[in-house]
């Protein structure tokens, strides 16, 4: 089964999400990916990433994907969150972080967690194709 990975960053870290996508471009290629508003059409336009877009964050695409993740179809949570800007969807994030918590779903918040998420799920990907 593809890993189905949702993508969201806050404005200051969009730029590192496409550096991070891009990295991954080839594995992420092969994954069902489900985006905020702005950060998924950047993957798309920028990437060329096949993205299902949801809502910008601020008007619900936080919790579009705490939805989808609750019904169990997210497998892990990529949120580059900028934690030194105020955001008026605070109750949003707070509330996806913790569904991510509360169904055991990863949830990197920052570049280097990410990482350690993204070759996690590849070597695991791997092995299940191995197997």
């Amino acid at each position: 089964m593809k890993p189905r990975i949702a993508l969201i960053a806050h404005d200051k870290k969009k730029d590192d999400m496409i550096t991070l996508a891009g990295q991954y471009r080839d594995f992420l290629s092969g994954c069902t990916l489900t985006a905020t508003g702005t950060t998924g059409s950047r993957l798309i336009n920028e990437l060329g990433l096949v993205v299902d877009c949801k809502h910008s964050g601020p008007f619900g695409g936080d919790l579009q994907i705490g939805a989808q993740l609750v019904t169990g179809d997210i497998d892990c949570v990529i949120f580059l969150r900028d934690p030194m800007t105020p955001q008026p969807h605070e109750p949003d994030i707070n509330a996806l972080v913790r569904a991510c918590d509360v169904h055991n779903i990863a949830c990197a918040t920052n570049v280097s967690t990410a990482h350690l998420v993204l070759d996690g799920l590849i070597l695991t990907t791997n092995k299940e194709k191995q197997a």
